[in-house]
C-alpha cells in the first residue's frame, strides 16, 4: 500500500518535494452536485435572480479558485494552469458542476479541479440560498486524472451515468 507523502518519518506535516520529477503533461476531472427543491430549479431556468445568472458566475468562480489553490490547501503547490473549463448544469433536481484542468508541470492537477468544483457549487448556493437554504452540495468526487508517477486513474462509469 502506498504511504501519505505529506509526512514526515517523524509525523510532522512537510510540503512534497517534486524538484526531482519529471515535467510532464496531466489533467484531472472533477465532478459534484448542488440538490435543490425543484421551484429553485425551475427559477434558476427562467433565470428569476437578482445576483444574475447562477450558472454562470458560479462557472467563473470555479476558475478563478482552480486558479488559487496553492492559497487555499496549505500543501498544494503553485502549478502553471494551461487550461481550465467549468461547466454547471441544470438537471431536474439540481446543478451538476464539472470541472477540467490542464497543466505541465511535476505534480499533478486534482486538487485544482476539485477546488473548482468545490468553488462552483459554492457559489450557485449562493446565488440561490434566498429560495432554499436546505439545498445539499454533495458528490465532489474526482472523475479522473493522467499523467505523472501515479499513472492513470478512471472513477468507475456506472457511478459517473447517476440518474439526476
Amino acid at each position: 500500500m502506498a504511504k501519505l507523502s505529506h509526512y514526515r518519518a517523524t509525523g510532522e506535516v512537510r510540503m512534497v518535494d517534486v524538484s526531482a520529477k519529471a515535467v510532464s503533461a496531466r489533467t484531472a476531472v472533477a465532478q459534484g452536485f448542488v440538490k435543490m427543491k425543484p421551484a429553485v430549479v425551475q427559477a434558476v431556468r427562467r433565470l428569476k435572480n437578482p445576483k444574475g445568472d447562477p450558472l454562470e458566475v458560479a462557472r467563473i468562480a470555479g476558475i478563478a479558485a482552480a486558479k488559487r489553490t496553492a492559497e487555499w490547501i496549505p500543501l498544494c503547490h503553485p502549478l502553471p494552469l494551461t487550461h481550465i473549463d467549468v461547466t454547471a448544469r441544470l438537471c431536474k433536481n439540481g446543478v451538476e458542476v464539472r470541472s477540467a484542468v490542464t497543466t505541465a508541470a511535476r505534480t499533478g492537477v486534482e486538487m485544482e479541479a476539485l477546488v473548482a468544483v468545490a468553488a462552483a457549487a459554492l457559489t450557485v448556493y449562493d446565488m440561490c440560498k434566498a429560495l432554499d437554504k436546505g439545498m445539499e452540495i454533495t458528490d465532489i468526487v474526482l472523475i479522473e486524472k493522467t499523467g505523472g508517477k501515479s499513472g492513470d486513474y478512471r472513477r468507475a462509469a456506472a457511478w459517473q451515468r447517476r440518474a439526476r
